[in-house]
């Protein structure tokens, strides 16, 4: 399989890495720790001038139409630059659930005020116990009892629950479902419900290969400056093994988080949804996320005790990888679900029967 990028892909990805270089900045990120919302609306409709918030939706509402195989380089930079959440939850998750909804005015000026830049969907899913920016949110997309609701803000209250990381605000919900809320029952919820969580979860795979690969720059940068016995301490073979093992983790990472983009975009393309597509998903948080945890550790172990304070902005992106470690679901969530898929289904696997499907792939 040619888990290659095309000009026009790889384009829109330097594209986006270009504006966040300047408007993502370590600064911006701590000003907004201290607002009130965490949230910046003025970066948000920058977003939406960049196309960033309308990728997935369809040229239909506005948007670019494009998929998952994008959102691999543009979720990879999101992360680089330490992104908060509600881009992934609304460009990318909530967009592939509405899509999979059936037509109807509603979901329509949906996507088009989300292409837009007019409107953010915050998801109560059962994997995550909390709701991401809810307070910002103009649409909750909400699961009750195997259901799926579609609930205004004003219909329900929230209770801030703190995070590790300070980009992040998370809540607990509470709110009443009633027949006007609902827009799934049981039956047709659980494959969007499944939908939500594969894009999620690979949403957070992405985010950390970007959030690896900014800790190991860090990582270097700062041994390449810091001197000891008259040397730059990057020199040292001890140190050159720890960021050694950290790169190669990354590279054994990324092919797997593409594979994951691969299998997402099938559905996306003939609406016939790859039947391995929870393994290679969860495969791939499972993969990026041993990389990034790696690379947090060692990044710190480098810089010394100056690797645990705030001022470094090497804890924006270390407190960033620890708190999406659970996020659409934890290692032990992957791990039983990879499980499942290859024990107890007795799936064929192993190189014969990888490389024997190539043809077909």
């Amino acid at each position: 399989m040619d888990f290659s990028f095309d000009e026009d892909q790889e384009a829109l990805a330097d594209g986006a890495r270009r504006f966040l270089m300047t408007e993502l900045t370590p600064e911006l990120i701590r000003e907004l720790w201290e607002s009130t919302t965490g949230r910046s609306e003025r970066h948000w409709a920058q977003l939406a001038e960049q196309g960033m918030t309308g990728v997935s939706v369809p040229e239909a509402q506005g948007g670019l139409g494009m998929g998952a195989r994008e959102w691999a380089l543009l979720a990879q930079t999101w992360g680089y630059f330490g992104g908060p959440d509600p881009l992934m939850d609304t460009g990318l998750v909530a967009v592939a659930l509405l899509q999979r909804l059936p037509a109807s005015d509603w979901r329509d000026t949906l996507l088009a005020q989300i292409a837009a830049g007019g409107a953010r969907v915050a998801l109560a899913h059962p994997v995550n116990p909390y709701v991401a920016d809810a307070h910002v949110a103009h649409v909750l997309l909400c699961e009750r009892d195997g259901e799926l609701h579609r609930v205004m803000p004003a219909a329900c209250t929230h209770r801030a629950v703190e995070s590790v990381d300070p980009s992040r605000r998370l809540f607990a919900l509470d709110w009443t479902p009633n027949a006007s809320t609902r827009i799934a029952d049981a039956q047709s919820a659980a494959p969007l419900l499944d939908l939500a969580l594969d894009h999620g979860a690979f949403a957070v795979a992405a985010q950390l290969l970007g959030l690896t690969q900014r800790v190991l720059d860090a990582a270097i940068d700062y041994t390449s400056q810091r001197k000891q016995f008259g040397k730059p301490i990057g020199a040292y073979q001890a140190v050159k093994h720890l960021l050694a093992d950290v790169a190669i983790r990354y590279e054994f990472a990324r092919p797997v988080v593409y594979r994951a983009a691969c299998a997402l975009a099938t559905g996306e393309i003939d609406e016939i949804d790859d039947p391995q597509r929870a393994l290679y998903v969860s495969h791939a948080k499972l993969a990026a996320l041993s990389a990034a945890q790696l690379a947090a550790r060692h990044a710190i172990q480098v810089h010394g005790a100056m690797g645990y304070t705030w001022e470094l902005d090497l804890q924006i992106f270390v407190k960033r990888i620890w708190a999406l470690a659970g996020n659409w679901g934890d290692a032990t969530f992957h791990r039983e679900r990879v499980a499942r898929t290859l024990i107890d289904a007795r799936a064929p696997i192993g190189p014969a029967c990888t490389f024997g499907n190539s043809e077909r792939e």
